[in-house]
């Protein structure tokens, strides 16, 4: 399937600032089963944009927009092909022992040691570590089985409630009321299988929601970015778990960056000069490539915040936007 992207990231500040510097990872990949056909990315007022590739090949781009301005556009435009595969089978996944072979190898334990610690949001506490008794989050079955049961568990435990939690919320804040976005369950997840020696990676990008009647109604928020989660598992390679949705695999999933948690892959992040209220709205259309063009709708997601101060420390969460 190909799919084409439009992604609309719009800021605004009040008053103007003197300047914004800015870097996004917007850009799908181009790995595995996925090809990032084309990729523009627009900025106004008009910016130079350079890119580089992170430490785990994300493409970013970033810019300087110098001049007083009160308000900074971004748009992104892709096709994306993304080859379908069925789902992991059972039969062919590893056992413990498997994965523990594969993870204690010398070039094993290069490739996958940083996705087997602790990270900024993902990581153990009391409240993690009482829901980890509950679910009964241990060795045991296969790890194929036991991410599948995980899966399945977060989505049944916590209802999905958009704007429910914020950019920067650490996981206890859903854990606490049960409810949450995709950000968090993603967190929750890896936190969860991290300390049973599963490599796991946090995902940030888009899924594409059917509306065929009889499929079944996706809970994540059609018009904003998505984030899941990869873990290895052995004989199959990565594999995909949404446990917003629950899901396993990725025939609808567009994956944009990988990294320990989101705190490595926000789709935006910056900071700017100047004491300003500042608004952010993000607006994401995801269609196949043969349906007409995607259009520009109304933002799904407006965040406002607070003026910063000479006394309010200048950190670039105005500049970020939530994975719903």
């Amino acid at each position: 399937m190909i799919y084409s992207v439009l992604h609309t990231t719009t800021f605004t500040y009040q008053p103007a600032v003197r300047e914004s510097v800015m870097e996004v990872r917007l850009q799908p990949r181009s790995d595995g089963p996925q090809h990032c056909l084309t990729f523009e990315l627009d900025v106004t007022p008009a910016a130079n944009i350079m890119q580089y590739r992170d430490f785990m090949g994300n493409t970013v781009h970033h810019f300087d927009i110098a001049g007083k301005h009160s308000e900074v556009k971004v748009t992104a435009r892709s096709s994306v092909e993304v080859q379908s595969a069925p789902p992991p089978n059972s039969a062919d996944a590893g056992s413990w022992s498997d994965l523990d072979r594969a993870i204690s190898s010398v070039s094993g334990s290069d490739d996958y040691w940083e996705m087997l610690l602790p990270s900024q949001f993902a990581k153990s506490t009391s409240c993690l570590e009482a829901f980890a008794k509950d679910l009964r989050c241990e060795r045991r079955d296969t790890p194929l089985q036991l991410l599948t049961e995980l899966n399945q568990s977060i989505y049944e435990s916590f209802a999905y409630v958009p704007n429910s939690t914020n950019v920067d919320s650490p996981i206890d804040d859903a854990l606490h009321s049960r409810q949450g976005v995709c950000q968090d369950f993603a967190h929750i997840m890896i936190a969860l299988v991290r300390p049973l020696r599963i490599p796991c990676c946090y995902v940030s990008g888009y899924m594409f929601h059917r509306d065929a009647a009889e499929e079944k109604k996706d809970r994540s928020l059609e018009g904003a970015s998505h984030a899941w989660i990869e873990a290895l598992i052995p004989n199959l390679g990565w594999i995909a778990f949404d446990p917003t949705n629950n899901l396993i695999g990725a025939d609808r999933h567009i994956r944009v960056a990988l990294g320990r948690d989101y705190a490595d892959v926000p789709p935006t992040r910056g900071v700017h000069k100047g004491e300003a209220q500042s608004a952010l709205s993000v607006s994401v259309t995801v269609s196949p490539s043969d349906a007409p063009p995607p259009v520009q709708l109304p933002p799904t997601l407006v965040i406002q915040s607070r003026p910063t101060t000479a006394r309010t420390p200048r950190i670039d969460h105005e500049q970020q936007q939530q994975q719903q």
